[in-house]
């Protein structure tokens, strides 16, 4: 294991040579203190081009060291320790819209935004609010 609290893969820790020809993963993070969860995704490689040059230059992200975006669980992972967090990796793709599309399909598949269990508050980096209907707690009736 060559990184702190690695990330799993089908139960495997996952290492650089296991990427192949992949672009990025979608993944779950799992605070084993209270049980809250986060999905996202990440890239393996940032595609930059260098000041001053004209060619773009691949190089492997901070994957291994990711945590999220979610302030919050950045803070629970700063308070509560690496070691109380499972990163597991559900899914690998080879595209960056494979990625992404899996991500919110992921996210909204399992609710994140409703459930309180999921540090998520938001998908696609957009900010969503409840409609009215689900902040009262009612359902709409729909006439097909």
């Amino acid at each position: 294991m060559s990184y702190e609290n690695p990330w799993t893969f089908e139960g495997q820790v996952f290492e650089s040579d296991d990427i192949g020809p992949h672009f990025g993963f979608v993944y779950l993070i799992f605070n084993k203190v209270n049980g809250r969860k986060y999905i996202g995704r990440k890239y393996f490689y940032n595609i930059r081009k260098q000041p001053g040059k004209s060619r773009r230059v691949r190089k492997e992200s901070d994957w291994k060291d990711y945590y999220g975006s979610s302030d919050e669980l950045k803070r629970d992972v700063e308070e509560l320790g690496k070691e109380n967090f499972r990163r597991i990796i559900t899914s690998l793709h080879k595209t960056k819209g494979d990625v992404n599309y899996t991500e919110v399909k992921e996210q909204f598949l399992n609710n994140v935004l409703e459930d309180d269990s999921f540090y998520n508050e938001n998908i696609n980096g957009k900010w969503h609010s409840p409609p009215q209907h689900i902040v009262e707690g009612r359902k709409v009736a729909f006439d097909v």
